[in-house]
């Protein structure tokens, strides 16, 4: 049986005095010493971070030296300014409608279809979260929504895809994003259920960049004695993560040109979807978006416009009054399709916008910390700031997008809470409708 590509960071280090030994997030062996790890802190001014170096033991003092070579310093290059990016001049943005999607369905779907079987399309799983508002500790791809028997958020994913496979006769290639917190019980999970009948040598697993956390002066905080505080860099970090891990020498040796990327907890959407990727193609837009029309002007939901003229979403707590309001010629609100996380790259597009520098969003948070006196601090209030890119820009930098509109009926089913609106409830609901036996 063929082996799981999975490149993450390695726990098979070996110590020999000031120098230590490990293997990078792709795989490739380095040598580092407590001198060069202190030189990069004194480059980027964060010598606090080896404030407790001494205190260490061996094993303990390895892993800060090793998080701290790994860490990508590069964020604090950029902490200046406002806490969030201010937002250009927002207008509507026309999206593909049912009707329209109807007309050509026919040659969409051929043109997505060829696309597959030419190896010339990848998907991409965000599952870096864990299912903590969902009662549980495990990731959140391991919740089990089943009411009769086992049915796991990642095996309706799998189910998903594993449709367009058996319509294609072409195995995708799936990349599955992880994070520091759940890449073990991921990757040991979907194996133990044999990746519910997905081919193994075509699933890649990938950890997410973390970005450091840091209190309101730019001093990265320490949330241990021997680890730092870091975050996620942001539902925008999927492609340059993928970049660091080796990932991107898959897509290029297998002549990947899309990549359908999506989150974890939409248990009916349709990936790879044929007649998506081929009316994508066919308009010649470098990203398709799948929207859904709001359920109310109100709806707690991005929003596909365009900003300085550029394709971007807007999230809902930016929209007017009189955005919201707002209607076209035809009648139809002209902010009315919100974005579900689904969307369909052109990888050359990518690779140009990860040569310049995406716009990092500085977030103020409660950051818990390990004070001068070496005590833990819980703090009541925001006491710092987190870093993170997000997909708005990777869209809005990418210059063109296709807004598709889907059924929400049949492809929107989040999970973001056990019960009530966007819920385990909702969606078992959906599911059921959707002839999905639980």
């Amino acid at each position: 049986m063929n082996t799981v590509t999975c490149i993450a960071a390695r726990a098979d280090n070996a110590y020999n005095g000031d120098t230590f030994r490990t293997m990078n997030n792709t795989g490739v062996r380095i040598m580092g010493s407590y001198e060069d790890v202190s030189n990069k802190l004194q480059r980027f001014h964060q010598e606090q971070l080896l404030r407790y170096y001494e205190e260490l033991d061996e094993a303990a003092g390895e892993g800060l030296l090793q998080q701290i070579r790994q860490t990508d310093f590069s964020i604090l290059d950029n902490m200046g300014g406002e806490g969030s990016v201010k937002r250009g001049e927002i207008t509507p943005l026309k999206a593909m409608t049912l009707d329209e999607i109807r007309e050509k369905e026919g040659s969409y779907r051929e043109e997505g279809l060829q696309a597959i079987r030419r190896g010339e399309v990848g998907a991409v799983l965000l599952a870096g979260g864990m299912g903590t508002r969902l009662g549980s500790d495990d990731p959140k791809g391991m919740y089990n929504i089943g009411l009769t028997k086992e049915v796991y958020i990642f095996q309706r994913i799998i189910e998903n895809l594993l449709d367009v496979v058996k319509e294609s006769g072409t195995w995708i290639h799936l990349f599955v994003m992880t994070s520091d917190k759940n890449h073990v019980s991921t990757t040991r999970f979907l194996k133990e259920h044999d990746y519910f009948g997905y081919q193994e040598d075509k699933i890649h697993f990938f950890m997410q960049e973390m970005a450091p956390a840091t209190d309101r002066e730019g001093r990265i905080y320490l949330e241990e004695k021997d680890r730092l505080a870091t975050s996620p860099n942001g539902n925008g970090g999927w492609f340059v993560s993928m970049d660091r891990t080796g990932m991107l020498d898959i897509v290029k040796k297998e002549g990947i040109q899309w990549l359908n990327c999506f989150a974890v907890d939409n248990v009916l959407q349709r990936i790879a979807d044929p007649v998506f990727v081929g009316a994508t193609i066919e308009s010649g837009a470098a990203v398709g978006a799948k929207v859904v029309r709001k359920n109310a002007p109100d709806e707690k939901v991005g929003v596909m416009c365009l900003e300085d003229g550029k394709p971007s979403i807007v999230e809902y707590y930016e929209l007017t009054d009189e955005m919201r309001d707002a209607r076209g010629e035809d009648g139809e609100r002209l902010y009315n399709f919100g974005v579900i996380l689904n969307y369909l790259f052109r990888v050359d597009g990518l690779y140009r916008i990860m040569s310049e520098k995406m716009p990092l969003h500085k977030v103020e948070k409660k950051i818990p910390y390990i004070n001068e006196a070496g005590e833990k601090i819980s703090p009541e209030a925001p006491n710092g700031y987190k870093y993170e890119t997000l997909i708005l820009d990777m869209i809005h930098e990418m210059g063109s997008c296709l807004p598709y509109e889907v059924v929400r009926e049949k492809e929107f089913a989040p999970i973001k809470n056990k019960t009530g609106v966007d819920s385990v409830e909702s969606a078992r609901e959906l599911c059921k409708k959707n002839g999905i036996s639980l």
